[in-house]
């Protein structure tokens, strides 16, 4: 009788092994609240000292013709001295990677502007290796003090998630430089997808598109008291096979952000943008974010991230996508 309990039980847990998705506690992971230092600006004025901390790692084996959408939330607050926080995410393979890092500064707690004391900011970027590969996302939070003195933030929570798509990654990224915005020059319309098929039987298309936008150009004169005012409006289009519109929707916002945010990061999402079959409508798409400066401040598009250090101390460097924008075809 214990002989029988005994393969039935083993027959069970065979069975239920079976059924749990391969690699499925490592595609996910939930970040631990911790206190992050924020190193003090150097008093030699050489470059500024960042800390690099690893939150976590997500992992997902994909073959040639599959891409996946990584995404990465933090939360932080409770800063003592006005800090920069940037939430990047590291992606590796055999012989490549790609990266993603957006952020902007938090002020110390107590500041009078609680809005921007409490963040949450979400980076995330499609990998496609173009290969048999295991993929393996590593989250990091930057943190540096904008004083002389040692600063400290709280990361409250947050997550990495790393999700399965199929087919090759429909994506685009600002180039490293600064697209400029002023009363002179009002508008930019980066990032931007140029025009791109998706394949028969989609249904729908998610856009996601991020702006890191730059509070002064680095070379105009600034009013620190002061702010800057744009809008930001995503715009997805689909064309007909004469190109001609054959259906278009956007989504925005307008934010005013003041010079000791310094960059701000500026998410705008459409899912479900309707794949349309009426006469002449072709699988033919493009989409773009028209930033557009109103008042205030001069401003910037901020794009690729260069020479950012692979850690604390460490003489290695990398760069990381900013203004980027994505679309996931949904069948």
């Amino acid at each position: 009788m214990r002989k029988a309990l005994s393969a039935v039980v083993a027959t069970t847990l065979a069975l239920l092994a079976l059924n749990v998705p391969a690699a499925s506690a490592a595609t996910s992971v939930n970040f631990e609240p911790r206190t992050v230092l924020g190193p003090g600006i150097p008093q030699d004025g050489s470059r500024t000292d960042q800390n690099v901390v690893e939150l976590g790692s997500v992992t997902m084996n994909l073959t040639a013709a599959q891409s996946a959408q990584v995404v990465a939330v933090m939360r932080v607050n409770s800063a003592t001295i006005r800090t920069l926080f940037d939430n990047e995410i590291v992606c590796k393979w055999d012989g490549g990677g790609k990266n993603a890092v957006l952020g902007q500064n938090v002020y110390q707690k107590g500041s009078g502007a609680p809005q921007w004391e409490d963040l949450t900011l979400t980076t995330s970027q499609l990998v496609h290796p173009g290969k048999a590969a295991l993929v393996t996302c590593t989250a990091f939070i930057r943190t540096a003090s904008l004083g002389f003195d040692d600063s400290t933030v709280n990361l409250v929570s947050g997550s990495m998630r790393i999700v399965l798509t199929t087919g090759r990654a429909i994506q685009a990224v600002v180039p490293a430089g600064l697209l400029k915005v002023d009363a002179a020059n009002p508008i930019v319309r980066q990032p931007a997808l140029p025009m791109f098929n998706v394949p028969a039987g989609t249904k729908s298309l998610n856009v996601v598109a991020d702006v890191e936008y730059l509070v002064c150009h680095t070379i105009s004169v600034c009013n620190k008291s002061k702010s800057s005012q744009a809008s930001y409006t995503l715009f997805v289009n689909q064309w007909k096979s004469d190109g001609t519109l054959c259906h278009t929707d956007s989504t925005g916002v307008t934010l005013d952000t003041p010079y000791y945010v310094h960059h701000v990061v500026v998410p705008l999402k459409m899912s479900g943008f309707t794949v349309k079959t009426d006469a002449g409508c072709a699988l033919r798409f493009n989409a773009y974010v028209l930033v557009k400066w109103l008042r205030g401040e001069t401003g910037a598009v901020q794009g690729t991230a260069n020479n950012l250090t692979d850690g604390r101390g460490s003489t290695g460097r990398h760069n990381s996508d900013m203004s980027a924008v994505y679309a996931i075809p949904v069948q």
